[in-house]
């Protein structure tokens, strides 16, 4: 991490019941625009990490930002939040302690 830079960490959700197993042709574009979003943040080395909870609870990101204005025009840029068919909650987060790739 560079000085100033800070780690935050979204949780989205989607907006209605049912979404992860009966989601129209639009919300199959959108997740797949999302999904391409994150993988984007990723190769500018912005993206930590981030999936979903194998029970489509919720998904999370944890990424690098400068401050956490920056942090939120992240998330807010993220086409699943920008289209509305996922909230979005902002935390500041530290990773402590991960397992680094053997």
């Amino acid at each position: 991490m560079t000085m100033g830079e800070q780690q935050f960490l979204y949780l989205i959700r989607a907006t209605r019941p049912g979404f992860m197993t009966e989601m129209t042709p639009e919300e199959e574009a959108v997740m797949a625009a999302h999904f391409e979003y994150l993988q984007k943040l990723l190769e500018e080395g912005v993206l930590i990490m981030a999936g979903p909870c194998l029970d489509r609870a919720f998904g999370i990101a944890i990424f690098r930002a400068e401050n956490e204005t920056a942090a939120w025009l992240i998330a807010q840029n993220d086409p699943s939040v920008k289209v509305g068919v996922m909230t979005v909650e902002m935390h500041p987060y530290r990773m402590s302690l991960w397992r680094k790739p053997e």
